[in-house]
């Protein structure tokens, strides 16, 4: 069974810090369904479409260790569960029965 993770508040929250990023990182998303979006670098308009009740998790990609840096601040500020990633970042929107998450 999925719990969830993160509310449209806290999506917000994240997709307005990562906006404000210059430049901003890359993100893709799996959804509930399995459809894993391409990637992109638009955060105020693509990201929200369509909502996010059904993002199971968010890959966060960071291209050099200045940006990792910026992108964990950001993560940090709105407090989100999820994990870094050699390649980024993961947000989950959705756990399952009796996994953990730390905050980043």
């Amino acid at each position: 069974m999925l719990n969830p993770a993160m509310n449209n508040t806290k999506w917000d929250e994240l997709r307005l810090e990562m906006y404000a990023l210059k430049p901003p990182p890359s993100w893709s998303t799996l959804s509930t369904n399995g459809y894993r979006s391409h990637p992109d670098r638009e955060w105020f308009y693509h990201f929200r479409e369509g909502g996010y009740e059904s993002i199971l998790h968010l890959d966060i990609k960071v291209e050099t260790p200045a940006q990792r840096e910026f992108v964990r601040s950001a993560l940090k500020k709105v407090h989100v569960p999820g994990e870094e990633k050699p390649e980024g970042f993961r947000v989950f929107g959705y756990l399952q029965d009796g996994q953990a998450a730390d905050f980043i």
